[in-house]
């Protein structure tokens, strides 16, 4: 069950209240009795954990070495000439 934050704008008492979501929201405050009895807007109270990014990424400052540049590759062999388009007559396909 979610814990929601409540404050009363009259007194300004703060509480933490464990309701299901389909429970109605609370407006009387338990301290002074009044209908200013607000839900706040807070945090999510959740940690990522174990090996993702957010977790074990950039944590403690370390950086790592920027990558080497790799050696140039072989010349590459001539590419053969591009077929031409379908439409045309040049392929075993077109009458």
């Amino acid at each position: 069950m979610p814990i929601y934050a409540y404050k009363c704008g009259a007194c300004g008492v703060q509480q933490d209240v464990m309701q299901k979501m389909a429970d109605a929201e609370l407006t009387v405050c338990p301290a002074c009795g009044q209908p200013a009895f607000s839900k706040q807007l807070t945090a999510a109270g959740f940690q990522l954990k174990g090996s993702g990014y957010y977790a074990t990424d950039f944590k403690g400052g370390t950086s790592s070495k920027p990558a080497e540049p790799a050696a140039p590759a072989a010349p590459a062999a001539p590419a053969a000439p591009a077929a031409p388009a379908c439409g045309t007559g040049a392929c075993p396909a077109c009458p």
